[in-house]
């Protein structure tokens, strides 16, 4: 299923040097064996292999936007969820602390930009393909599903730079001396493409199993919905993520429309649930080809991100970690009584003992038929966000015999060892996690599961060499995220009953009560959701973003104890346009960094 998509990934390298960088004398040579405006566009499987080509500065194994390095390390490490490993990475924790410069790291504002060009490039030539080698139907499809990508990646520009240049057109036809343009100017034109992608009606929306990953209607409603609450237009995200709601989603516990809630939350994070009915836009990996590190060159079509983030006793590089600030938010909330049965109260023997009337006496002890589903003593989620001994914090459940399948086949590491393994990781600092228990507060051990092989029965499962652990998809947007960005704009817009349906939503799947949140408390319960819900994911640092003035970040930060706090400005909001960019044509540094 995922091969035969992302084997049009192939020619990407020699379609998008052979389609921007071509002299005329070149084109005029006519050479049958490259790539050329004249000879390429012949049919459908051209103008999709370029449209491949599109999402590939995304995806980049590792320097892609959610790459693992420096993507979804950078992504995550601003955040005040994640604590990130001292001496791991240099640019990372320059980064992670706020120290970072023009220069810091390998940027995504290139990468970025590959991608629209090659959008542009589907948009300037597709109508070159001749009626005989494609339907207009397909055609018209294909050049929304361009605008959506270039919309998108214009979104992802906007949001992290701020002032930045707006190219509609293929490079070779654009003005190469460009300046950028202003915010204003980029969010409109990111309106516009997504606007008149979902008004043409040619996405589709769901795809056969051979184009999962493609964009479908739901991901660009769903797009447009988050770029109109990024920009506090309430209003309008409010009507667009209702309508799509109530087009295509199935209320938690029932089936039948496009979308739903996984019943496990874990179902969104492995191999055996991929492009599953809450996944709006998800990233395809594969274990085809070659295990290099690299960028689709090689051809390396994995994901690395279980090699990055899984402990070190799996084989992983451990670079992130749960800060405590997290865990204390998840423990905040428990899900109620501890379920209990009667038995035999039996003396050191095991010999029964009896009252004095005679009868038996019993004992009230934890049903040990119990499970972590669905009678977990915490919020159903963190049991798929991390490892961690469960019994050392009042649960009434274990660690299922230890991790990495430990369900299934006895368990090939316990807590003790992954914690153990990651010790010298650790030498340059970790978080306290000070768990508050009856009996007082006591230190525990956490570590980041999300995007870990944990369900892979390998003791090297993190490693980039285990096949099943690379071919794990990422997802972008899950109905999930719709459902929340949905909660925030019916609070903005006083519309609690509205605000509080989709917030107990996400709380029935996290196995919480449903509870009624009157207008005033409804913003502190969806960003406690939101921090749960997509912890690791990389929001939280964007959610800060769209929620609080620079002072009230630094607040923020400072209270939870992130690291680099102290460092927060203005100016990191953003990132600064990267140095080699500048130097390389005429846009001038944003002006949050100048």
């Amino acid at each position: 299923m995922k091969k035969n998509w992302l084997s049009y990934m192939l020619v990407s390298a020699l379609l998008s040097g052979a389609l921007t960088s071509c002299s005329d004398s070149f084109l005029d040579l006519k050479d049958p064996n490259h790539f050329t405006n004249e000879n390429f566009w012949q049919d459908k499987a051209d103008a999709e292999s370029a449209l491949a080509a599109a999402y590939s500065p995304i995806k980049y194994q590792m320097n892609g936007y959610y790459g693992a390095f420096d993507g979804w390390l950078n992504l995550n490490s601003r955040g005040d969820d994640i604590f990130t490993i001292l001496n791991e990475e240099a640019s990372m924790w320059d980064i992670a602390t706020f120290q970072n410069s023009a220069t810091t790291g390998n940027d995504p504002y290139g990468a970025l930009y590959a991608g629209i060009q090659r959008a542009n490039i589907v948009l300037r030539y597709i109508d070159q393909v001749p009626a005989s080698g494609i339907t207009e139907s397909d055609r018209a499809m294909i050049k929304d599903e361009a605008l959506t990508l270039r919309a998108y990646q214009y979104f992802l520009l906007v949001n992290n730079y701020g002032d930045v240049p707006l190219r509609l057109v293929p490079s070779n036809e654009d003005d190469p001396n460009k300046t950028s343009s202003p915010e204003a100017e980029i969010w409109q034109q990111i309106e516009k493409d997504l606007t008149d992608a979902i008004n043409d009606g040619n996405l589709p929306e769901t795809r056969p199993a051979e184009q999962k990953g493609r964009i479908e209607q739901g991901a660009a409603i769903a797009i447009l919905g988050k770029v109109y609450a990024t920009q506090h237009k309430y209003k309008e995200a409010k009507e667009t993520l209702k309508g799509l709601i109530d087009s295509s989603y199935s209320p938690f516990g029932t089936s039948g429309k496009r979308y739903r809630l996984m019943e496990n939350f874990v179902d969104n994070f492995t191999t055996a649930n991929e492009n599953n009915a809450e996944s709006v836009f998800e990233l395809q990996y594969s274990s085809d080809g070659d295990m290099s590190w690299g960028n689709e060159g090689g051809i390396s079509l994995g994901s690395s991100l279980a090699q990055f983030v899984g402990p070190a006793k799996s084989g992983g590089w451990a670079k992130l970690m749960p800060s405590a600030f997290l865990v204390s938010e998840f423990t905040t909330e428990t899900r109620g009584s501890k379920p209990t049965v009667l038995v035999p109260d039996l003396d050191k023997d095991g010999n029964p003992q009896y009252n004095e009337d005679g009868t038996q006496k019993m004992k009230e002890i934890a049903n040990p038929d119990k499970t972590a589903e669905p009678n977990s003593k915490y919020d159903k989620r963190i049991y798929a966000s991390m490892f961690f001994t469960p019994e050392e914090y009042g649960d009434w459940v274990t660690e299922e015999n230890g991790w990495y399948d430990g369900k299934f086949y006895g368990g090939l590491f316990t807590m003790d060892d992954l914690w153990t393994g990651n010790a010298s990781k650790m030498a340059g600092g970790a978080p306290i996690f000070n768990v508050s228990q009856a009996s007082g507060a006591q230190i525990g051990k956490f570590l980041l599961k999300k995007y870990t092989a944990h369900y892979v029965k390998s003791k090297s499962a993190d490693n980039m060499g285990n096949v099943e652990g690379r071919a794990n998809n990422v997802r972008i947007i899950r109905f999930a995220e719709v459902l929340l960005l949905y909660a925030e704009a019916c609070t903005k817009e006083a519309d609690k009953d509205g605000a509080n349906w989709a917030l107990n939503e996400i709380r029935q799947r996290a196995g919480l009560p449903e509870k009624e949140f009157q207008q005033p408390e409804l913003m502190k319960e969806i960003e406690h959701q939101c921090l749960l819900e997509f912890f690791g994911e990389g929001h939280r640092f964007d959610d800060l973003k769209r929620w609080y003035t620079t002072p009230q970040i630094q607040m923020i930060l400072k209270g939870n104890d992130k690291q680099g706090a102290y460092n927060f400005r203005e100016k990191h909001k953003y990132f600064p346009i990267p140095a080699g960019e500048l130097n390389n044509s005429s846009v001038e540094q944003n002006k949050f960094w100048k």
